[in-house]
């Protein structure tokens, strides 16, 4: 490996690292000595001595309780250097129905994709169609990193015309570091501990089963929680045959008319899982819909030519709106109600954002609702 292209490649991954976080203390704190910091990341990679420093592990309780583990900030620069060089060519392998964390590919994609897929499917609403909506439970406290590893490398190899043997070997390198890191290993917990007996076991590291489990919050687990559901979404497509399938993170689906069929499926798909993955299928979220009377899917609930906003996520906006109402700067109470706005933007939900936020008296003495094609938008009074 060329060290004077690994250290500008670092250079790069230090930017994007930065990026949203150029306040932060830990941000500043390398930046203040970036040339020598850069330089000795750089010696540790070439010379594979690099090791992960303790992550930060703390709960977040929006829109759900969470567990997350944050990275050392000279960690996260080596996962943006990782992504920067794989995520390209691992992309490329995945199934163009795999929506998470790939660029252009996200909510209102996956979204706008179950609805393609059911209007093909029910020959635009003219025959009864149904939607098998499955989850995996625990996803990622579950995942083998062993296992992950050996899908990983088996992945690079098959790529390697695209590497070169030296980057190849870089690659492989790295990915050990990083899948077979065990976060809560000397971890630094913040926050009351006390917190941790509100979050279910299977939604913990703590309390994940041996050689298993990638942390929430790292770049590289988004990259590879996809590597590994690649293989159910291989088996989906070419053994199952499912045409109208596709999966956002844990949660997938299958259009199509034959309900036997989708039954049929759920057996299968509990084994493969429990034999290749050694996942469990969340037996209490497996639902068949009819997709007449309207399918729950990212936040959206959509019905015969139409999308509106799903209860929960309408139920976390109202939850919110005190908060704008004992708001004092008008800055946030115009970024906190454009916000809510552009989520429900996309949905049809006119007369519920006039219902919702126009009886409001707080944003009334700082700026008004404008409204453009069905659509509000709060803009704040001229100074």
């Amino acid at each position: 490996m060329n060290r004077e292209q690994l250290l500008s490649d670092l250079t790069r991954a230090f930017y994007d690292a930065s990026r949203h976080k150029r306040n932060k203390p830990y941000q500043r704190l390398f930046a203040a000595r970036l040339d020598k910091n850069l330089e000795a990341l750089c010696d540790e990679l070439i010379n594979r001595t690099y090791k992960p420093l303790p992550s930060t592990c703390f709960l977040i309780n929006d829109p759900k309780l969470r567990e997350v583990f944050a990275a050392n900030f000279r960690d996260r620069i080596v996962h943006h250097l990782y992504y920067n060089y794989t995520h390209e060519w691992l992309e490329r392998t995945f199934i163009y129905d795999s929506y998470s964390c790939i660029k252009g590919r996200g909510t209102h994609f996956g979204i706008d994709r179950l609805e393609h897929h059911i209007l093909c499917e029910s020959q635009n609403y003219s025959q009864r169609c149904y939607v098998l909506k499955m989850d995996i439970k625990g996803y990622f406290m579950h995942i083998n990193r062993q296992r992950l590893l050996d899908i990983t490398l088996r992945q690079l190899r098959r790529l390697r015309q695209n590497f070169g043997s030296s980057l190849l070997d870089f690659l492989e390198y790295l990915s050990r570091e990083i899948i077979l890191l065990n976060p809560t290993d000397g971890c630094i917990m913040k926050g009351n501990r006390a917190e941790w007996l509100h979050l279910p076991k299977e939604k913990s590291l703590f309390c994940s089963p041996l050689g298993c489990g990638l942390p929430i919050g790292n770049l590289t687990s988004q990259l590879f929680s996809n590597v590994f559901l690649n293989e159910l979404d291989q088996y989906m497509k070419r053994e199952l045959k499912c045409k109208h399938y596709g999966r956002y993170v844990d949660d997938f689906y299958v259009v199509s008319c034959d309900r036997d069929f989708l039954r049929s499926l759920i057996p299968r798909v509990r084994y493969f899982l429990l034999q290749n993955l050694n996942l469990y299928l969340h037996e209490g979220k497996v639902r068949i819909y009819n997709a007449s009377f309207g399918v729950d899917f990212l936040g959206a609930y959509l019905k015969p030519y139409r999308r509106y906003v799903n209860n929960p996520t309408l139920h976390r906006i109202k939850k919110k709106l005190p908060l704008v109402e004992h708001e004092t700067c008008p800055k946030h109470i115009q970024a906190r109600l454009n916000s809510w706005l552009g989520i429900m933007g996309h949905y049809s939900s006119t007369h519920l954002q006039r219902k919702l936020f126009l009886p409001m008296r707080t944003p009334w003495q700082y700026g008004r609702f404008v409204e453009k094609r069905s659509k509000l938008k709060y803009v704040l009074k001229e100074a």
